[in-house]
């Protein structure tokens, strides 16, 4: 039985972070397979069961500081891949990916590119390339533009798994109390950063609830948000707005939703989004780089064009685009047929994204 080392920074709460720990339980009939992580602070996953090595090397500010914790950290993976005789070192986004490539060693060394973001830094790609013995990509997109622009035949893509049914039965789990009893819930999940584009979904909610008094929003994910909090306060929505904090399991939340809406600047493959279609909410998502548009279609939700990436926290701009993701929200709440359609479709779609697709990808490479 071969053994796979899977190379993660942390586990808290996070779309690659999440995908290791499901491609761990995935692998382990047919693998061995630990976990390395450079922080144990804030595990937000079930890692009962799995072998999980803490390098003790939490981030450091500096430049000079970020590059020694690149090399400790590729001495004892190094260390590790000796003692256990690794086969396999699949490391998760670039800072895994740095340390993977510093580790040596004789293990095939897999790379993975888990956002479009990465794809801004030129200089890295061509290292992974040089070193990596596979470059795992999230989004065909991504893989075809290696294969491309770098020349890099061995750039594959592998889209995360779900689990449709063990979706639904955490769904069921329990039943979460939100701060209103009615009302139909526009519904989005992520951690507090710029690049999901938070500020504008406020915004354009803030024209919804004026169209539509009885529709609230519910964001679920890490952080304070409260530059978020403050807008929505100033909009006069804050008492519709409900900002969960973390969740270890988000599912009985999502399942209170009416619509899931994606209003990110750049993403790999939006894990979120699918898990939000497999349990039938329709979908309205921009067509960021990369994943929704590969996701959806065209047919399985719906598009509206990318918004601007720069935080713009103004109560008194909303800008056109925001305006539009406004009206696509209320056309679609107002259509009975077309609710229906896209709840049908999101499942439909879901379904794709099977883990024994994704499992037999792995084992075959890994022949």
């Amino acid at each position: 039985m071969k053994k796979i080392l899977l190379i993660v920074p942390a586990l808290h709460q996070g779309g690659f972070e999440k995908v290791c720990v499901a491609t761990a339980r995935l692998l382990a009939p047919y693998f061995q397979v630990k976990i390395v992580i450079f922080d144990s602070k804030d595990i937000a996953y079930d890692i009962k069961g799995i072998p999980v090595i803490d390098l003790r090397l939490p981030s450091r500010e500096g430049r000079f500081a970020k590059s020694i914790n690149v090399f400790k950290r590729g001495r004892c993976i190094h260390n590790i891949k000796k003692k256990d005789k690794i086969d396999i070192a699949y490391s998760f986004g670039p800072t895994a990916n740095l340390a993977n490539i510093a580790s040596f060693g004789k293990a095939e060394k897999w790379l993975g590119i888990r956002s479009y973001m990465d794809m801004s830094r030129p200089r890295q790609i061509r290292l992974f390339v040089r070193c990596a013995d596979r470059l795992i990509c999230c989004s065909e997109v991504i893989c075809q533009e290696i294969r491309e622009k770098y020349g890099y035949k061995e750039a594959v893509t592998l889209t995360n798994p779900f689990d449709i049914v063990e979706v639904g039965q955490l769904a069921l789990k329990e039943e979460p109390k939100l701060p209103w009893e009615e009302g139909r819930v526009i519904v989005t999940m992520g951690r507090e950063d710029d690049v999901k584009g938070f500020w504008h979904l406020i915004k354009s909610f803030s024209l919804v609830h004026e169209k539509l008094p009885d529709v609230r929003l519910m964001i679920i994910g890490e952080g304070e948000y409260t530059k978020y909090k403050e807008l929505a306060a100033k909009l006069g929505v804050d008492g519709q707005v409900f900002f969960t904090g973390l969740k270890r399991n988000p599912y009985p939340y999502l399942k209170k939703g009416s619509l899931y809406v994606l209003t990110s600047y750049n993403e790999g493959f939006p894990n979120a989004m699918v898990e939000a279609m497999s349990m039938g909410l329709p979908v309205i998502a921009t067509d960021c780089m990369t994943g929704p548009r590969e996701i959806l279609e065209d047919k399985y939700g719906i598009l509206v064009p990318n918004m601007s990436p720069e935080p713009d926290f103004r109560e008194n701009y909303i800008s056109e685009e925001e305006t539009n993701l406004a009206k696509q929200i209320v056309n679609l709440l107002e259509n009975e047929n077309n609710m229906r359609y896209y709840k049908k479709m999101s499942l439909e779609r879901a379904r794709v994204y099977s883990k024994e697709s994704y499992v037999k990808k792995i084992r075959e490479w890994a022949e």
